[in-house]
């Protein structure tokens, strides 16, 4: 013996369907109000990068200058120093 099982049928009454605008539209609007949200949190994180990099930048470039000044001096130290060996070794050859 095998029943029909059928899902009672609902009515929509206009109130029914007013209430369920209303709740799609509040959820809408709550989405809009995230979005805005998560947009305006990026937009901070992108100027607070912008910040960072530059001062990142600036501190690199310190740094480089420091290490090619350091390189030169190194060069010219050593230029030097060969010279003085190369007069030494010339003056004792005599």
């Amino acid at each position: 013996m095998l029943m029909a099982v059928t899902a009672p049928r609902e009515k929509w009454t206009d109130e029914r369907l007013d209430d369920l605008s209303k709740k799609v539209d509040k959820g809408f609007e709550e989405m809009r109000e995230g979005f805005a949200r998560v947009d305006s949190e990026i937009t901070a994180l992108r100027r607070e990068m912008q910040v960072e990099t530059t001062g990142l930048r600036s501190e690199m470039k310190e740094g480089f200058e420091g290490l090619y000044r350091l390189m030169l001096t190194s060069a010219v130290v050593i230029i030097a120093a060969l010279i003085g060996l190369i007069g030494l070794i010339g003056v004792s050859a005599f």
